[in-house]
């Protein structure tokens, strides 16, 4: 973690998202040359009906204790969803006097069978987007979804994983913003230490996007890729928690091309096996 996240989590993070509301979106006049890109404190405080010393309080560290209340009434004026909100209130909530021993993350045996038997592309990840495990439908489909890659690092490192996603800006900032969510209070776990710090050296975009602190849970949905062979695929992607860790599965319309398409991994994965 950065010192500003790991000091003062609750500033830092009210910093960032002051930033990013313009005076206008907040319903007040922009007027003269402005220092900062979006509302000044003073302007936060005001709209969310609190004192500026107070707001000044806060955003410094020097009181970490503000009522739900008052969370509730910046979010609003910073403009928070659901998650983002769940995600302000967390960083007040005292961390447990004893936290639970941090076991390494392991796939249980009835999902490595699972793998193996299933016939789309699946694999499971951790928390900080680690792959685990994979089926040879998955490692055809991306050789960066081996065991022991980081889909994070491969998609901001790797310009095969960038080619491979057809809105690599908005992947990549989603990935970016589910590691925070992921991370939780749980910033002094040694993995997001390591990520984070390897990340913060080596990509630029990683610094840009983090120093939004964008908050959101990286959901199932839809996703386009260019494979290699293969070419575009209109792809599903369900994401399925199983004890501590999140089993991922590739599937396309019944009948579509896609579908179509995805049926020839198998030929693909063949020698591998």
């Amino acid at each position: 973690m950065t010192t500003n996240d790991a000091g003062n989590r609750l500033g830092a993070y009210l910093r960032a998202r002051r930033a990013l509301v313009t005076p206008e979106q907040a319903g007040i006049p922009a007027g003269g040359a402005r220092r900062v890109p979006g509302l000044r404190r003073e302007e936060l405080a005001m709209l969310a009906g609190i004192s500026a010393d107070y707001y000044l309080r806060l955003e410094r560290g020097r009181d970490t204790h503000p009522s739900p209340q008052v969370l509730d009434a910046l979010a609003r004026v910073l403009r928070l969803d659901e998650a983002e909100r769940d995600y302000l209130h967390s960083l007040v909530t005292p961390p447990p006097r004893s936290r639970r021993r941090r076991a390494p993350e392991r796939v249980p045996a009835r999902l490595h069978h699972l793998l193996a038997s299933v016939g789309v592309p699946a694999f499971v990840e951790g928390r900080a987007f680690d792959v685990l495990a994979a089926n040879e439908l998955a490692t055809a489909f991306s050789p960066r979804l081996r065991p022991g890659e980081n889909r994070l690092r491969s998609l901001l490192l790797d310009p095969e994983e960038q080619a491979f996603h057809e809105d690599w800006t908005a992947a990549a900032a989603g990935f970016i913003a589910a590691l925070r969510e992921s991370i939780g209070v749980d910033v002094d776990h040694p993995r997001f230490v390591e990520l984070v710090g390897e990340l913060s050296l080596t990509s630029g975009r990683f610094r840009q996007l983090w120093a939004r602190h964008d908050v959101r849970p990286l959901e199932g949905g839809t996703t386009t890729v260019h494979h290699p062979v293969l070419g575009r695929l209109h792809l599903h992607r369900d994401k399925l928690p199983v004890d501590g860790v999140l089993l991922v599965l590739y599937y396309a319309d019944a009948g579509s091309e896609s579908a179509e398409k995805l049926s020839l991994l198998g030929s693909l994965a063949e020698p591998n096996s």
